[in-house]
């Protein structure tokens, strides 16, 4: 496991997030893994060509080709990449979930934004 197969850029900052990101970590990834949290790593989000408050507004994923999965999508291709999910990925493909996904999502990441910009984390 030399070089990454996935990059997540994650809001360290918001307690669910952390959770979340903090409960995959733990988990032995069938590929390497880099994580980076936004809110910390600045550097990192200008070597990925990314603004601070596009990383804040969606979650983002760069697979190991170096294209970019945000969101939804993001999410699913993590989740290729965990043992106990990857099953998880695979339905929401094949069951075409991510059009649904996308939306729900869309909503959760509108409400975070609008939470965690109010407190000036975003810029």
């Amino acid at each position: 496991m030399n070089s990454p197969s996935l990059t997540v850029l994650f809001d360290g900052g918001c307690p669910l997030c952390s959770r979340e990101i903090g409960h995959y970590r733990k988990l032995t990834s069938l590929v390497p893994i880099q994580w980076f949290d936004i809110t910390r790593e600045d550097l990192m989000l200008r070597e990925f060509g990314v603004k601070r408050e596009d990383a804040m507004a969606e979650f983002h994923v760069f697979d190991d080709k170096g294209q970019l999965h945000k969101g939804a999508d993001g999410f699913v291709v993590l989740w290729q990449a965990l043992p106990y999910y990857h099953w998880l990925a695979r339905i929401s493909r094949t069951l075409c979930l991510l059009p649904l996904m996308r939306k729900f999502y869309s909503h959760f990441a509108r409400w975070h934004f609008k939470r965690r910009c109010q407190s000036g984390v975003c810029s």
